[in-house]
């Protein structure tokens, strides 16, 4: 499996296990408190526009094919497959707290959810919006998070980490963050509406960074840098964060993009659980 990365720099590596391949973050790793990754679409058993790796019930795939791949991914990434948590995103900013009376559910209107229960595995989904992983080394608290645009233009990773703060009594300061794959500025192309809502959401020293006007009056929009102001704003260290290089966009052979394929398609999934048990 070859991806195509926008720099040289390794914040996302591939890793592979009995045939499944997946992405995973190198500070992340180091820690040795969690296991987790990021799917990519192969190493399946869906076939048609699901091929091969999807584990999504929403996009109409087959459910045994879904099982499989379930135990698939579980079992390369090293999480139990019966205490995967599931979000039914729908580009809100709720965020859950889940502990061990949800395995194996999917929890309805949320699009994050935060645990300190070891073992207990998140699961979101994604095709090109951007996936945040949160890691409280020191009250062993996690949290993942979905942010599209609509989810980063009201600071989804801000109200992440503020629900770690009141569930968990986590510090910012302690936390450890991940900026996922996820589509790049160069492949990102919105309308002025959109603009418009980061305007008012962000101020204006950031405009120059976050988004740039074309010829045909269209914009193209950087989800990874308004995450990255987000993450910083939250009171997250500069040194605590990666920010990914792996846009799904430019690897359709590899991940599934909405922007590629529209909705026919599988979806990735990020994977988030604390080590110990």
């Amino acid at each position: 499996m070859k991806i195509k990365y926008k720099n040289k720099e390794h914040v996302f590596d591939i890793r592979e296990k009995g045939g499944v391949p997946y992405l995973s973050c190198p500070l992340l790793e180091r820690t040795g408190l969690v296991r987790h990754g990021f799917s990519t679409r192969l190493g399946g058993v869906s076939t048609g526009v699901w091929a091969s790796m999807n584990i999504s019930t929403t996009r109409g795939d087959d459910p045994a094919a879904i099982a499989e791949n379930r135990k698939r991914i579980a079992s390369a990434i090293g999480v139990d497959e019966k205490k995967l948590v599931y979000t039914c995103q729908t580009h809100t900013t709720n965020v859950a707290v889940v502990t061990e009376e949800d395995f194996g559910a999917s929890i309805p209107e949320t699009d994050g959810m935060i645990t300190n229960v070891p073992g207990l595995c998140l699961v979101t989904f994604y095709a090109d919006c951007v996936p945040l992983y949160f890691l409280d080394p020191v009250k062993k608290v996690i949290g993942l998070s979905h942010s599209g645009w609509r989810g980063t233009v009201n600071k989804m990773a801000h109200v992440t980490v503020n629900r770690m703060q009141e569930a968990f009594g986590t510090d910012p300061a302690d936390v450890i963050a991940a900026i996922g794959p996820s589509i790049c500025q160069d492949c990102y192309e919105v309308s002025e509406d959109v603009i418009s809502r980061f305007q008012e959401n962000y101020r204006e020293e950031y405009w120059e960074s976050l988004y740039y006007r074309k010829e045909n009056g269209k914009y193209q929009l950087d989800l990874w840098r308004a995450n990255e102001i987000n993450l910083l704003e939250a009171g997250i260290k500069r040194e605590h964060m990666a920010v990914t290089n792996v846009c799904t966009c430019c690897n359709p052979e590899v991940l599934f993009s909405h922007r590629i394929t529209g909705t026919d398609r599988g979806n990735l999934s990020a994977f988030l659980a604390l080590a110990g048990a």
